[in-house]
């Protein structure tokens, strides 16, 4: 991904989040002013809620990153919280402490193809040791598209991937630039993938 992709990923994230806290704003407001509570405030608020952190992770996996960049381990966990409220995928960060904004890009790069894998939902754990990283899902029933999947370990990827396959581009890309090397692997209710 050039530098100028990477930038314009930033600044649409950047853009976005800014209307959705103020949306947000507004109904806190709504709410201390006496708005009575109704299941449409609720959608409303949920909805603000889960777009302003699917933004958050955007520009966590899709964000200009540089080497000498980190991020707080706290931010990450509160992100893959919010996205998971109201999702059927969980999500465990067992990595302890702030990472390079590279290695996490990476790593939300990877945990977004393993989503693929998982259209009924599942658990996905993300684990770091001594600087080598694991994201690993589970499922009783995965669906892994070898067009997708069989790419990576050679640090490549499918032709004609659709917008909602984008990750599975980005990835060998971004380890390519980190320098580092993709590792696939999977049975018959897990998928991992290693860098």
């Amino acid at each position: 991904m050039s530098n100028l992709n990477a930038l314009l990923g930033s600044r649409i994230c950047h853009d976005l989040i800014n209307p959705l806290g103020a949306i947000g704003n507004g109904i806190e407001l709504l709410g201390l002013s006496g708005v009575a509570d109704s299941p449409e405030m609720a959608l409303v608020t949920e909805s603000v809620q889960n777009a302003s952190a699917k933004v958050r992770f955007m520009r966590l996996a899709f964000g200009d990153a540089n080497a000498d960049q980190v991020v707080q381990r706290g931010e990450i966990i509160s992100v893959l919280e919010a996205i998971s409220n109201g999702s059927r995928v969980t999500y465990s960060w067992a990595v302890p402490d702030d990472q390079s904004r590279l290695d996490v890009r990476i790593a939300l790069l990877a945990v977004m193809c393993v989503e693929t894998a998982l259209p009924l939902g599942g658990d996905i754990y993300i684990a770091q040791d001594q600087g080598d990283w694991t994201i690993h899902a589970k499922h009783d029933r995965l669906n892994l598209d070898p067009a997708l999947w069989a790419p990576l370990s050679k640090g490549d990827h499918a032709d004609n991937l659709t917008p909602a396959q984008v990750h599975f581009g980005l990835l060998p890309q971004m380890a390519d630039q980190a320098d580092r090397k993709l590792a696939f692997s999977h049975g018959s209710d897990w998928v991992a993938i290693k860098f």
